[in-house]
């Protein structure tokens, strides 16, 4: 049996994702609001704006109701893109236990040439949001037009890498694509079913493209957009991720009609979405998205208590649970407690490419990170921050990954002062200043910034402890939070001195940035992973032992067997036992989510995960209705 056969087997056994509607039924229902634009003749037939093979979504209760307006919350600017982040819809995606990569967008795909060559079907008759067709020219536009221009792409990326050679993607038909690689790429589902989405819209985009485009338009729009050269006109155009183009076509269940800079984003229906229930209702049941940009983290916490969300997430504070559980009558919502793949709650990263260069000879030293992560009164923060659903470990794998191991979870991870101590005194950090604090070997004071990124209460709790902590040992500590850009602009450029993030992503470490410096996007060592992703170009190259990890990631790229795959894995997850790049603090923290009672078809239960599903990914938005 070959593997396209084997996959839709297997999803029609497993009855979670069901990818022949004509089982169930020949005829198709809409929305009310699109079929009034049918009969109106400003819109095609539901038959004719969805492909010839819809994907059917099983709902989680039962078949929805079309309507309502989907409030929810944000406390930043660049949270505008939850939407598309949370809707989901890569090329494969991960199943709803987390446990297999599915078709999505292809229906099918097939892996041959020892794991060189990668072959999708795409759903034939499926379109973008403006009702353009999706074909495998949007693939080849991509490849041929963005990444081989070097002026829009400079240095090629990475994850389309193997065997030190670029991917090469080729057209087959209208509804076939072919990758090929120079060496096997046993990593490749992963991505595809990760955040990258391999293909744009090459109808609406060539317009701005000079190969495609008049250069006497391309001129005219380049000074109407206000920029100087046509790659950022078209970078411009080409804001996928935050939808501040709202012209630009999608694939997602909504498209944004009110962008930014608005203080609430609002989303609508996208009448050319591509899925259905087992009914044959055209998906999304809910008209439109609505995010209200608040004032903070606190403010969402607060609000969504009041009952002014109904379905929110994102910034609640595990700290606020009882407040939740108390007010759920008040506020006609319930509260639902989701599993997450949080290796740490709070990842510390003490950053190895801080430009201050005697603090970075201290921070370079494993015996100070060790130090540090031996002070931090674990067990306090557990309870007095995440009432004690936690646990207090070590900045590692989730316990329930094939790659965990115990010693993983608690390496320096006691409370053990007097072993801090010792240990400092070790590097010679003996001197103090009138506040008893340690000096530097230049004989300034030892003191830390920790940049907190704006967001999660509970980071600033969990901090008044540890800066009280590492005071205790010598070590001047503060903490700061800042605007997500800000913070990570000062990471990024080594003005950073310690920084923290969600230590997410850490159920399989296949997207690797937190253990391995692949990306600027690895907080404790963003030069060398800059150094990895430029191809040298930019950054700083690491030194041997951190150039050990970027080497084990190479081979784990081309590795197809499974059990070599985990043992190179467990050989980076080892040296971080060792090293402590990132200290831990709690883990597998549970995630609150708080909906509103006639929001329905939300999961009991549901992996609350970056990498295996953006967060609401494995809940399928698309068909979450209100029970009216």
């Amino acid at each position: 049996m070959t593997n396209r056969k084997l996959i839709s087997c297997a999803a029609v056994l497993l009855g979670l994702v069901l990818t022949a509607p004509g089982l169930w039924a020949q005829d198709y229902q809409e929305a009310p609001a699109l079929a009034a634009m049918v009969e109106a003749g400003t819109l095609p037939p539901v038959q004719e704006r969805l492909p010839a093979e819809p994907l059917v979504i099983e709902p989680v209760e039962e078949i929805g109701q079309y309507g309502g307006t989907w409030e929810k919350l944000i406390s930043s600017a660049g949270q505008t893109a939850l939407m598309t982040i949370y809707a989901y819809d890569r090329l494969l995606r991960w199943n709803p236990d987390a446990t297999a990569i599915e078709p999505n967008i292809a229906t099918s795909y097939e892996v041959t040439d020892g794991g060189k060559t990668f072959v999708f079907h795409l759903r034939e008759g499926m379109k973008w949001s403006d009702g353009h067709p999706f074909t495998a020219d949007d693939f080849v536009f991509w490849y041929e037009d963005m990444l081989l221009n070097e002026e829009l792409t400079p240095s090629f990326p990475t994850w389309l890498m193997a065997g030190g050679e670029p991917v090469v993607i080729e057209k087959i038909d209208d509804y076939t694509v072919r990758f090929r690689f120079a060496a096997p790429y046993g990593l490749l589902p992963e991505y595809l079913s990760y955040f990258n989405l391999p293909f744009r819209p090459k109808h609406y985009l060539q317009q701005f493209h000079p190969a495609y485009a008049d250069q006497d338009d391309l001129d005219k729009l380049i000074k109407e957009e206000g920029v100087e050269h046509w790659y950022q006109l078209f970078q411009n155009k080409d804001q996928w991720y935050r939808k501040f183009n709202p012209d630009l076509p999608v694939v997602e269940p909504w498209v944004v009609i009110t962008p930014q800079p608005a203080t609430r984003v609002v989303l609508e229906r996208n009448p050319y979405y591509w899925k259905t229930d087992p009914a044959g209702n055209q998906l999304p049941y809910i008209d439109r998205v609505a995010l209200t940009l608040v004032e903070d983290t606190e403010t969402i916490n607060f609000k969504t208590i009041a009952g002014e969300a109904d379905m929110q997430s994102n910034r609640l504070a595990v700290s606020n649970f009882t407040l939740f559980m108390e007010n759920r009558d008040a506020g006609d919502y319930r509260v639902l407690v989701w599993p997450r793949d949080l290796g740490s709650h709070i990842g510390i990263m003490p950053n190895l490419n801080v430009n201050d260069a005697v603090l970075g000879q201290v921070l370079q030293d494993s015996r100070f990170r060790t130090a540090l992560s031996l002070s931090i009164d674990r067990d306090e923060i557990n309870e007095l921050v995440y009432l004690e659903q936690g646990i207090p470990r070590q900045a590692t794998v989730i316990s329930g990954s094939p790659l965990f191991k115990e010693e993983y979870a608690s390496a320096y991870a006691e409370y053990d002062p007097a072993s801090a101590n010792t240990l400092l005194d070790e590097m010679g950090l003996t001197e103090r200043d009138g506040d008893g604090f340690r000096l530097r070997p230049d004989g300034d004071t030892l003191a830390l910034t920790i940049n907190i990124p704006e967001g999660v209460t509970d980071d600033l709790d969990a901090m008044e402890i540890i800066t009280e902590n590492w005071r205790a040992i010598g070590v001047k500590a503060a903490y700061k939070p800042l605007e997500r850009s800000l913070f990570r602009e000062r990471v990024y450029s080594g003005e950073a001195e310690v920084g923290t993030w969600l230590l997410d992503r850490s159920q399989y470490p296949f997207e690797p940035i937190w253990f391995i410096p692949t990306s600027q996007h690895t907080y404790w060592a963003p030069k060398y992973g800059t150094y990895y992703a430029s191809g040298g170009t930019s950054g700083e190259k690491p030194p041997a032992e951190l150039q050990r990890l970027v080497d084990i990631w190479e081979e784990i790229k081309v590795t197809t067997d499974t059990d070599r795959k985990n043992a190179l894995f467990q050989e980076v997850l080892d040296a971080h036992q060792e090293n402590v790049w990132i200290i831990g603090v709690v883990g597998e923290t549970p995630q609150l989510v708080v909906v509103k009672n006639n929001f329905r078809n939300v999961p009991e239960k549901s992996l609350y995960a970056w990498s295996v599903g953006h967060y609401l990914g494995l809940a399928r938005i698309e068909q979450f209705f209100f029970k009216q």
